[in-house]
Parts: C-alpha cells; structure tokens; sequence
C-alpha cells in the first residue's frame, strides 16, 4: 500500500471499477471476443528494472504531490482463451511513454521521462479473469503511433505481448508494428476506442481491450 497523500483517492477511484463498469464500453471488444490477440513486440522499452511502485494506478507515483501530465484513461477488459472462458492465474502488465513521449528507460534518449508518471504497472487478473488500469491517454513519438504494450504471465503463458492502439488515430494507417497485422479482424481486435467516462471519473476516458489467448494468434 502506498503511504503518501493520494492514497485514499487511488483506492477509492480503482475500487468504484467494478464489475458493472467493465460493460461500459462493450462494442467491437465483445463482437471480436473470440479473435485471438495477435502477438506483438515488446520493443525495446521494456523496463531493465522494476520498480517498488508499479501497481495498476500509474497516475499517481509513491512519493510525488502531483499526478502525471496527460488525460487519465482507464483501461479494462478480460484475459480469456479462445473458447471464451476466463483465463484466472495470470497477471497483465502495461507499459508506455509518458505524455510527452518519453520512456522510463535509459535506452529512450530522447528526454526525460516525466518523474510522476509511473510508466510501468502490474495487476493480477480477478476471478472472471478481469483487470483494470489508470493510466493516461497513449501518445505518438517518432515513428508511432498512440499505443501501449501488454505483457501476460501466468501458468502456462510464457509472457505473451501485444500492443493495444487508439481508434481513429492517424498514425495507425502508417505505423510500422500495426501494419504488420494484416487480418482485419485481428486489427480491430487490438484498436480500442477510448471514450469519455464521467461516471467512474471527471475529464477521464476509457477503453475495454479484452485479451484472447489461442494457439495460433492470428496475425
């Protein structure tokens, strides 16, 4: 637990995503439900050293008095096998540039990262196979578009990755990783709309991106 001012507010904003909220935003996460994620690089980015604090708020930094630049976004969705059930011994984590477009990571030379963004979080998926992050709205950087990685773990999984894109961004027709995704269906499977959410927390947006295991992700 962290011990610093936001504490209250970071549990209190987490726990109002319930079960009910996961339905908010259902649309193409349920009608491609059954497409299995297509595997993606972990780029280069990937941190080299984990931090203390790397739970799934990554707004609020242990330790900070103020929260990360950019628009809070809440990202949630579902781990599942391509049967559509539920995968519950995993855990998913996200990583991604900060506002401006800089990685916690010594290889990202570009600038530096902003110190209240967390860049980097961790959750363990629920019992319907569920999980949920507060991060910020991804951004483009030189030679990409808006995206964030996902890595999953669990008994079984030997760290599967994807990236998970924004809907109707530019960038998207000519980004070099996306467009390796030839399968239509598989694209839309990992371009999320993110929309305004007021009713789990002012001025933020949201995005469901369910995550599909199968044998062979389609790419």
């Amino acid at each position: 637990m962290k011990l610093n001012g936001n504490c209250n507010r970071r549990e209190l904003l987490l726990d109002t995503i319930s079960l009910v909220s996961l339905s908010v935003l259902p649309g193409a996460a349920i009608a491609a439900a059954l497409i299995p994620t297509p595997y993606q690089t972990a780029g280069p980015f990937y941190p080299t050293r984990i931090l203390l604090d790397n739970d799934n708020n990554l707004v609020d930094v242990e330790g900070r008095s103020r929260p990360a630049r950019g628009q809070v976004t809440h990202i949630f969705g579902r781990l599942l096998d391509s049967d559509g059930q539920p995968l519950t011994d995993a855990q998913v984590e996200i990583w991604q540039c900060d506002a401006f477009g800089y990685y916690h990571h010594s290889r990202d030379r570009g600038g530096v990262a902003d110190p209240d963004f967390q860049g980097f979080g961790r959750t363990v998926v629920d019992g319907n196979g569920g999980y949920r992050f507060r991060t910020i709205r991804p951004v483009s950087y030189p030679g990409r578009t808006p995206h964030i990685h996902f890595r999953v773990i669990g008994d079984g999984i030997e760290g599967f990755t994807t990236q998970m894109y924004v809907a109707n961004e530019p960038g998207n027709d000519t980004d070099f990783i996306l467009n390796r995704v030839r399968n239509p269906l598989s694209r839309a499977s990992v371009t999320v709309p993110l929309d305004p959410a007021p009713e789990i927390e002012s001025g933020a947006l949201a995005g469901r991106f369910d995550i599909v295991l199968g044998l062979h992700p389609s790419m």
